[in-house]
């Protein structure tokens, strides 16, 4: 079937998460989120990815009640920031998410670090918020293979979702082969290298297709069947993010974007940060 902006994937436990969806990080609280939350369900986005961290719940909240929208058409993902985790604490970090988004559930909480010695605690309360039906799924962020198998190795469900840096400088295939073996959903974050898309292939390929550099690689992860969730805070900017569906990139344009992978991060590696 082909895709299109409505299409979803299957999560673990039979949810259906959007594939295309819109990151919040750095948007300002208030007014700038608003408008950029506000102009992706326009454009038929029904997905909207924030963090305690990114301070803007309140705005992501606002701008879902102003849409007209009914809750249940719109996938929220949030996340537990590294000062926040621990079994505790997470509980608390949670309720805390939901009141600043206005809602009664959040459709996927995600561990945003892996904090050494707390991210198997934390994961607990996750699980413990999904038993209570506040969440419909769960999952983890920025975790690498070794993460994951020592988080499976006593959980008592399998993350849904991990979401990590993912780009044509940074395949991650290893971590990409693991999760789909795992049937953990990866999902990519900073999709469009922050901008900076200035690769002679990337170009090529625009011009072949007709499509702009950010269109191409954004169709790229959707082929893969990678969740991505590209940010901006410009209306113009998001509906183009959203203009993937009238083309399709052939296998030999897939193989050759992938060949472009220099395991190059633009954001901080996990067995690195500074928590």
């Amino acid at each position: 079937m082909p895709l299109n902006i409505d299409s979803t994937v299957e999560l673990l436990n039979g949810i259906e998460m959007p594939r295309l969806g819109l990151g919040v990080w750095r948007a300002k609280d208030g007014q700038e989120t608003e408008s950029a939350v506000l102009a992706a369900l326009k454009s038929g986005y029904r997905s909207i990815d924030t963090a305690s961290m990114y301070e803007n719940e309140q705005g992501v909240g606002r701008a879902i009640r102003a849409s007209g929208l009914p809750r249940e058409q719109i996938f929220v993902t949030t996340k537990v920031w590294n000062a926040e985790q621990g079994y505790d604490t997470t509980l608390k970090a949670f309720r805390s998410s939901l009141e600043r988004l206005d809602t009664d559930y959040a459709d996927l909480y995600l561990i945003h670090w892996p904090v050494a010695g707390k991210y198997k605690e934390t994961y607990r309360a996750l699980e413990e918020l999904y038993d209570q039906g506040l969440v419909r799924a769960i999952g983890v962020s920025n975790f690498h293979i070794h993460h994951l198998d020592d988080l499976m190795g006593s959980c008592r469900i399998k993350p849904m979702v991990n979401q990590v840096e993912m780009h044509p400088l940074l395949t991650q295939k290893k971590l990409f082969a693991f999760c789909r073996k795992e049937g953990i959903q990866l999902e990519s974050w900073r999709p469009l290298m922050q901008g900076r898309l200035e690769l002679p292939l990337i170009d090529e390929l625009a011009t072949k297709y007709g499509k702009t550099p950010a269109q191409i690689v954004l169709r790229w992860h959707l082929q893969l069947g990678v969740v991505t969730i590209p940010k901006s805070v410009r209306e113009s900017r998001i509906v183009e993010n959203s203009q993937l569906y009238d083309f399709a990139l052939e296998p030999e344009d897939m193989v050759r974007i992938d060949a472009l992978n220099e395991n190059h991060r633009f954001g901080a590696d996990p067995d690195h940060f500074n928590f």
